[in-house]
């Protein structure tokens, strides 16, 4: 019989994954099984290892995937079978997450567990919208209370009055439902009509709303503003700070909601930089990085470096599958000591100094005519290049350089293919409800492979009223191939321009080279 597994139950924040504690990311990565929430950002699931089984046990009002005791009896179910399980929870697993019911369960079945705390959103929502739940003007007590208690409960455990005479901050976690209920429990309980009140919906994420109100009114308004759950409520006069304090908002890209496309390999990265300055961005890989059918080419032409006068890459993901097969074939950088090296952006050239490289040639524009204008003379006095990239690419480099008198070899670093879980139609759910405001295409290959993916239906069709930014003018051109009028396209063809250029346009002025 297989020795017993162990339960992790995380805390998986309010909602912004870089809320997530280290250890949490660390168990999250080695757990064979993953049981998440509704609350739990789908973001956190690209740090479950590959292969883990994901499955989902989310409760929203009125909807619940699986009861709570079918999920208590699925954590001993699975910990039994001698799998490490972790439990990813909204918010702290033990703040009105129901973890404590769960480890009660894993104790009576003699099951080993661990409990990673996490950022409450009773905490994280307020200080996302800018209200400090303690502040030595205003308070000294903050008190947290859940606003829906266990509906088959006779009556109430929450004391009104009590509640109403602490003198400081209260903050109400899912009570929505209830929320006319409850201030008017406070305002019988004693607190004044125009105690400052506020609603945070879904704070910490790019989704956030804030009202902010008085208790007789909070919940008139909240229904006219159309706020619903996930919400928290926070009563007090340290509401008033908001008007000072607001900070998320401010953000240049705040709310906008992003479809990536590029590989895993680098959508997190980019994912990442996009929260930071305040979208929501759904990662949707259209292409997937593999190695090459046949590395012979390669691995030949690694073996005779020696005869090249310039080594050209197009790209850091040519980079990086090159020096992997380097070290396959046994060679070490001392190979390339003979050799220039061409970069074709900043993005490769980064690649390369991250090898202790210096790139020697790094064209003003980052395309495939600049590298040829800019080796041209070398060309020309019969210079021998070796071109590392993917298997499909634009043939303008070495047919330009051959044209000039080069001898130029091509040899197929990795190739870029439909991911193999690649199913659109989730993705086509988003888009037709309107969760979608821009697309960002980094490649060609990926614009046509979304393409591909979402057929039959046309693209232009499908991404009708979302605007489409790229990385360059090639994808640019495949874009209205497809018939996309492409929004955004940077002066500078790298992620910092694309990021640079999103953020004039979200600022009203389009900058130089985009549309619309």
């Amino acid at each position: 019989m297989s020795r017993p597994g162990r339960v992790y139950l995380i805390g998986a924040g309010p909602g912004d994954p870089g809320l997530l504690t280290r250890r949490g990311a660390e168990l999250l990565g080695r757990a064979g099984v993953v049981v998440y929430d509704f609350l739990a950002s789908p973001r956190l699931l690209e740090l479950a290892k590959p292969g883990a089984e994901l499955i989902y046990v989310g409760k929203r009002a009125g909807a619940h995937a699986l009861p709570q005791e079918e999920i208590n009896r699925l954590l001993v179910a699975k910990a039994q079978a001698g799998l490490e399980v972790a439990r990813l929870k909204g918010g702290d697993p033990f703040i009105f997450g129901r973890g404590g019911e769960e480890a009660q369960a894993l104790v009576e079945a003699g099951l080993e567990f661990e409990v990673v705390p996490g950022v409450s959103s009773a905490l994280a929502a307020p200080a996302c919208a800018g209200i400090p739940l303690t502040h030595r003007a205003h308070n000294a007590v903050v008190t947290l209370a859940t606003g829906h208690e266990d509906p088959t409960k006779a009556d109430s455990k929450l004391n009104w009055p009590a509640l109403a005479r602490t003198g400081g901050t209260l903050v109400f976690l899912m009570g929505m439902k209830k929320l006319a209920a409850n201030a008017r429990a406070l305002i019988e309980g004693g607190l004044e009509p125009e105690t400052p009140a506020a609603v945070i919906e879904w704070g910490a994420t790019p989704r956030q709303r804030t009202l902010v109100s008085s208790l007789a009114r909070v919940a008139d308004e909240v229904k006219a503003a159309g706020l619903g759950a996930p919400a928290v409520l926070v009563v007090g006069s340290v509401v008033g700070l908001r008007s000072e304090l607001a900070w998320l908002e401010k953000r240049p890209l705040w709310g906008l909601r992003v479809l990536v496309t590029r590989a895993r390999e680098g959508a997190s990265a980019l994912a990442g930089r996009l929260e930071e300055l305040g979208a929501e961005p759904f990662t949707f890989p259209t292409i997937a990085l593999v190695e090459p059918e046949d590395p012979g080419p390669l691995l030949a032409a690694l073996a005779r470096l020696s005869e090249f006068d310039w080594l050209i890459f197009t790209s850091a993901n040519g980079v990086d599958f090159f020096f992997r097969y380097l070290t396959r074939s046994g060679r070490d950088v001392r190979a390339l000591g003979g050799l220039k090296l061409c970069a074709i952006g900043p993005g490769t050239a980064r690649a390369l100094e991250d090898r202790g490289f210096r790139p020697d040639l790094v064209p003003a524009e980052y395309r495939a005519e600049a590298v040829v204008e800019a080796l041209a003379g070398e060309a020309g006095r019969g210079a021998s290049f070796l071109l590392a990239r993917a298997a499909e690419a634009r043939e303008v480099l070495p047919q330009e350089l051959s044209a000039r008198g080069g001898r130029v070899e091509v040899v197929e670093a990795y190739r870029s293919v439909l991911p193999a879980a690649a199913d659109g139609e989730d993705l086509v759910g988003r888009l037709d409800r309107g969760e979608i405001d821009l697309v960002i295409f980094t490649a060609s290959s990926t614009v046509r492979n979304l393409a591909r993916i979402l057929s039959p239906r046309p693209l232009a069709q499908v991404l009708a009223g979302v605007k489409v930014a790229v990385i360059g003018p090639i994808t640019a051109q495949t874009a209205r191939q497809e018939g996309l009028e492409v929004a955004v396209q940077p002066e500078e063809y790298t992620l910092d321009g694309l990021i640079e250029a999103l953020m004039q346009w979200r600022g009203g002025a389009a900058p130089k080279g985009s549309e619309g």
